[in-house]
């Protein structure tokens, strides 16, 4: 039966999932409801409600768009579920921001797949890359994804490996002209932020711990499905679904690197892992088996939005 409410791309669907997010971020922020008092929190809580929305419809058009899935509403669908398994991104506007701005070079590079207007989407991605990494430092090992785009379509064409520095260089002088006119000290800002950190033990309760586990464990369900029906998908796409599932290791390796380590760093992860559910649930099986997948995953996500809150 869920499987069947977003089979389709309808505005029906999608209005189901605006209000489905408005009511979980709801439930969240008013567990502080001292943000009503003032009207510049309400306006900051309205934008990152619109920038969250913006994040989940992003990650089902690049999935529609490039063929990666039908037209359904399943991707969509998926970026909510994933998003209420922590439930502090809510509240971590650097996080939404970094994470919106990379989701925004993905589409970039996986619509390269077209070979159209290539160095303009090269530079684009790795803008999106470097801006993001302004907010989350170390979301610009994205530019990895920029690199191994190259590879798969416009490696003979050296400029195109160029493409990337010209962007850093227009950032920087951004970063450098924001810094003198705020009073920045961009040398500290860099120092504080691309600190490492591996250790894995920054838990404040079991509830934290339950998720980061529940979601490693669905994470890798649908990671080795897609591994495994990979061969089978048109030869033309092999190349996109490589790039889905590359920018989720390079979430993964992101989480692993971050020194302020929190559940929540593993937003990277929700579009790419969005798109390979959205496959998983899409390829030929018995009805029955994908109204299991989905009930098992809509239990797991409101059992760990709830319990921390």
């Amino acid at each position: 039966m869920i499987t069947s409410v977003f089979r389709k791309s309808t505005p029906l669907n999608f209005s189901l999932v605006v209000i489905l997010m408005l009511v979980f971020f709801f439930l969240y922020q008013i567990q502080e409801p001292t943000w009503t008092n003032s009207v510049i929190s309400i306006l900051q809580r309205v934008g990152l409600f619109s920038i969250l929305l913006g994040t989940v419809f992003l990650a089902s058009f690049i999935s529609k768009r490039n063929g990666l899935s039908k037209d359904s509403t399943y991707t969509a669908f998926f970026c909510f579920l994933f998003l209420l398994f922590f439930p502090d991104l809510f509240n971590n506007p650097n996080l939404i921001l970094a994470n919106f701005f990379i989701l925004l070079a993905i589409r970039r590079l996986v619509s390269l797949q077209t070979l159209k207007e290539t160095k303009e989407k090269l530079f684009d991605a790795s803008l999106w890359i470097f801006v993001a990494a302004l907010f989350q430092f170390w979301s610009i090992l994205y530019i990895l994804l920029v690199f191994i785009s190259v590879i798969f379509h416009v490696s003979r064409d050296y400029r195109n490996w160029v493409i990337p520095f010209i962007a850093l260089f227009a950032v920087s002088i951004l970063f450098i002209s924001c810094s003198l006119i705020f009073d920045i000290n961009s040398i500290a800002f860099l120092q504080k932020n691309s600190k490492i950190n591996l250790s894995i033990d920054y838990f404040t309760n079991n509830y934290q711990n339950a998720a980061f586990s529940i979601y490693a464990t669905v994470a890798l369900f649908f990671v080795i499905s897609m591994f495994s029906t990979l061969s089978n998908r048109p030869l033309v796409l092999h190349s996109s679904y490589k790039k889905v599932i590359a920018s989720f290791f390079i979430g993964i390796l992101i989480f692993v690197l971050s020194n302020n380590k929190s559940n929540e760093l593993l937003v990277f992860t929700f579009a790419p892992l969005a798109i390979m559910a959205t496959s998983h649930i899409e390829i030929a099986q018995p009805k029955l088996k994908e109204e299991i997948v989905m009930f098992v995953l809509l239990a797991c996500s409101l059992f760990a939005f709830f319990s921390q809150l």
